[in-house]
């Protein structure tokens, strides 16, 4: 799907260049007058009234291929699959759902039985703290 989506966008920019060159090639109104009398253009490669003819009818072509090209990538713009993303195997755990892989799963709180007194703690573990040895005393 990826190798059409790139073909797409090359057709289009290709005949959005063949737009703007095709036009800048055309002649304006006012050139037709002087071809009237005489001015060359009748000896030219399409004739005296072919080059506009052959270039309007090339530019019409080229617009309606750069309008279907716009109009595929719009389809496929819309109907491209969200799963294709770099985080769409990525789960999102839900508030309240099971606990997170690799850490342990925490005991709820014992409810108190007295509405006064504090439910019973375990005091803290209090890690053993080493005393830093002494250097040798270097004599003198």
């Amino acid at each position: 799907m990826n190798t059409l989506f790139n073909l797409i966008v090359v057709v289009q920019v290709l005949s959005a260049l063949a737009i703007i060159g095709l036009v800048l090639m055309q002649h304006g109104k006012g050139a037709d007058m002087g071809a009237a009398f005489g001015s060359g253009a009748s000896g030219s490669l399409f004739g005296a009234t072919g080059s506009s003819n052959f270039l309007s009818k090339s530019t019409a072509v080229a617009a309606a291929i750069f309008f279907a090209s716009t109009l595929g990538l719009a389809t496929m713009a819309n109907t491209r699959s969200t799963s294709s993303g770099v985080l769409s195997n990525v789960t999102v755990p839900v508030k309240g759902s099971a606990a997170i892989p690799g850490n342990a799963p925490t005991a709820p709180a014992a409810p108190a039985t007295d509405a006064g007194v504090p439910p019973a703690t375990a005091p803290a573990a209090t890690p053993a703290v080493s005393q830093p040895t002494p250097a040798p005393a270097v004599p003198k």
